[in-house]
């Protein structure tokens, strides 16, 4: 068969099955049951997803879970976290009950500002642009009333535009850089269409319109998140010592960019599963996040700590462009649970949770990395995952979850054991 195709997206889901498993897929009739088997048993529901892209041929499902005992802003949460590594709603739910009994977290928001931008070239005198940018002003907003209606009459709408020059950074570019408030609403489609209708009403001799964009870069749309505990609190054994090394870590995630970016990684593993979860864009927030991280010139950690007059504190500040309604959230079924189980937050404290969730994640790998060793508790999360691959039982892998309590685990070892077990 042939491996190129025409009007594939008008084939049913079975023929694009069908003609994948042919043309790509060696065993066809294990292919056409993996996908199939991921199909959802409920037609209405399953049509719901089918419709959420183009050429959907199956599911790809992504665990669902709540790290229960957090505390923000006293007030109590379980937070909803779709991820797939084993260990990051462990660690997540260990850091929340270990911050529980110290007073919690506590998040403020910033700022809720998000920027975009109508980019063009122009050739002409730059005085002439800004005579002609100061004239032609409300007519810019005027070009937006129709679009902006709703969000103006719930407190959002523009914030501004300002014509940007950019010249120095590449030959006859300016922009024109508009601020929004999007309320509850993470806004791409608004902001887009706004920037559209201001990029058609900005129209000169001269001028020539590149394109008109969203940034998901939203510094002003920031949010932080902190805890903090007397030094005697951080830890059983030898807390002075773990508190300073443990700031030692952060440091040095802040001036070396290869300790950096695995060091945010592991932010993002908490912010993302709950951005996913919550039905918002989590590519989106880590562009804008790594971003963030390099705005001082170099690429450094995105937490913070402090050690002074015998209290312990660690914060991340971080720019989060959330929303509780639109989009995803009105329409998959497990974002809205999500969201509900957060007792529907707004906008706002749904960047705090998120950047919560983070700080916690970036906690519980810094509390290891300096005491235990990163592999000490992965690896007892990722056992699990070796047995299935090993295709142990579930009496083989009660036995071999015993007998890996107190020894040191890879896949090796668990191979060797799964064998010496079933010799037995």
């Amino acid at each position: 068969m042939t491996k190129t195709v025409v009007g594939f997206s008008k084939l049913t889901k079975e023929e694009k099955i069908n003609w994948l498993a042919e043309a790509f897929l060696s065993d066809n009739a294990s292919a056409k049951t993996i996908l199939t088997n991921y199909w959802n048993n409920n037609k209405q529901l399953q049509q719901l997803h089918d419709e959420f892209i183009e050429n959907t041929i199956s599911n790809f499902y992504l665990p669902y879970a709540v790290a229960p005992n957090f505390i923000i802003n006293n007030r109590p949460y379980v937070i909803p976290m779709a991820v797939e590594e084993s260990s990051v709603v462990a660690a997540a739910a260990l850091v929340a009950k270990f911050w529980q009994k110290r007073g919690g977290f506590t998040a403020t928001v910033i700022a809720t500002t998000k920027t975009g931008h109508v980019h063009f070239m122009y050739d002409g005198r730059v005085e002439e642009l800004q005579d002609y940018f100061k004239a032609i002003h409300p007519k810019l907003l005027e070009a937006t009333e129709s679009i902006t209606k709703n969000m103006r009459a719930r407190g959002g709408g523009i914030l501004g535009i300002a014509l940007k020059d950019k010249t120095d950074k590449l030959p006859n570019y300016y922009q024109l850089q508009v601020t929004f408030e999007t309320k509850d609403s993470m806004g791409a489609n608004f902001i887009n269409s706004c920037l559209e209708a201001i990029a058609t009403a900005f129209q000169k001799d001269g001028i020539e319109i590149v394109m008109s964009i969203l940034s998901n870069y939203v510094p002003e749309c920031l949010v932080r998140a902190e805890v903090s505990c007397k030094i005697e609190e951080f830890s059983d054994k030898n807390p002075y010592q773990m508190a300073e090394k443990f700031y030692r870590a952060v440091q040095i995630a802040t001036v070396e960019p290869y300790r950096a970016v695995t060091h945010n990684k592991g932010i993002m593993n908490g912010i993302d599963a709950v951005v996913i979860a919550t039905g918002n864009d989590f590519r989106a927030v880590e562009a804008g996040a790594h971003a963030y991280a390099s705005r001082n010139g170099h690429y450094q950690s995105l937490t913070d700590c402090s050690i002074d007059n015998g209290i312990f504190k660690f914060w991340i500040e971080i720019p989060l462009a959330l929303g509780t309604v639109g989009g995803l959230t009105a329409l998959h079924p497990l974002a809205k649970l999500s969201l509900e189980l957060l007792q529907k937050p707004s906008a706002k404290e749904l960047m705090q949770i998120v950047a919560v969730a983070g700080l916690a994640q970036n906690f519980a790998a810094l509390k290891a990395l300096t005491t235990t060793g990163i592999q000490h508790g992965h690896m007892k999360m990722h056992l699990q995952n070796m047995l299935n691959q090993l295709g142990a039982s579930p009496q083989e892998k009660e036995k071999l979850t015993r007998h890996f309590k107190d020894k040191k685990i890879s896949y090796n070892a668990a191979t060797e054991a799964l064998e010496k077990l079933r010799v037995k």
